[in-house]
């Protein structure tokens, strides 16, 4: 199959090139350099070029912090930017798959979200990603839309300084003799490249279009994550739960955002496995 994939540098991105390369894919990989997606001229201009059978949308503006300084900025990313593609999908007769996020949810149900669940963003960056799903949902005719949660992988995380959680954890161990993390925010950490190879299934499977849920198996809290991370890397430090409001909260965040994979499990297609088992192989691979 023909596919683009847009934010082919990014964390996710990266991944997502590798695996469908290896299955087979004739992978067009498009970063800010190639595309600009608030742009409707070069989404339009770039794609028909190409001529994609499948557009994986990865671009995004997930600084939290930053999204909430300039809300123009990532609505014109997050929301403009899957508008556009799905515009130009339309016009090529091809799918669009966008990566989207279980901050759309408040964390309040305190159980895991099914794709069903209503919505109920807290910040900037979850309405613009959610304004994102409803144009997709509402302009495309071919869509799915994937929903991850607390994601990692190899390649820098471009928007966020260049590390994430997992390696975050390694640099300050190295660095302090103590370790402190909340243990009051519940996630479920999800290897890119797990998110990748089900992706790849889901393509192969032919899945009716619509929200999936993308997600390891499994949750924890920061900490109990960090706790994991330091039983396989074992640094020489103090590790510790953080006090209650010890780190400044600028923004807020879904104290729960822990999604369960119903519409792939229905469908027998499921393949993520419990994100401790991603997380040893990615301490593995390093």
């Amino acid at each position: 199959m023909k596919i683009a994939v847009i934010g082919a540098d990014g964390q996710l991105g990266t991944d997502i090139c590798q695996v469908l390369k290896q299955e087979n894919h004739d992978i067009s990989a498009l970063t800010i350099d190639h595309i600009e997606v608030s742009n409707i001229q070069s989404v339009s201009t770039v794609l028909k070029e190409i001529k994609p059978q499948l557009v994986i949308n990865t671009a995004a503006f997930h600084h939290v912090e930053k999204c909430e300084d300039d809300p123009q900025k990532a609505f014109a990313v997050n929301a403009l930017g899957p508008r556009n593609i799905s515009q130009v999908c339309n016009d090529l007769d091809a799918v669009l798959l966008q990566i989207s996020t279980d901050y759309v949810f408040d964390g309040k149900k305190r159980a895991p979200y099914i794709e069903t669940d209503k919505p109920m963003p807290l910040n900037v960056y979850a309405n613009t990603k959610l304004s994102g799903e409803h144009f997709v949902e509402a302009i495309a005719r071919k869509f799915y839309i994937l929903r991850v949660s607390g994601i990692y992988g190899k390649s820098p995380c471009l928007g966020k300084g260049g590390l994430n959680f997992v390696e975050l954890m390694i640099k300050l161990s190295k660095e302090r003799e103590e370790v402190r993390v909340v243990d009051d925010e519940f996630l479920t950490p999800t290897p890119t490249l797990e998110v990748s190879r089900q992706i790849a299934k889901l393509i192969s499977a032919d899945a009716p279009y619509g929200i999936y849920h993308t997600t390891s198996e499994g949750s924890c809290s920061w900490y109990q994550f960090a706790n994991e991370i330091f039983q396989i890397t074992k640094p020489n430090i103090k590790f510790n739960k953080a006090n209650p409001g010890e780190f400044a909260v600028k923004v807020n965040r879904p104290q729960y955002s822990v999604l369960e994979n119903k519409a792939l499990k229905d469908l027998g297609i499921n393949i993520l496995r419990h994100w401790k088992d991603g997380l040893h192989e990615y301490l593995a691979s390093r």
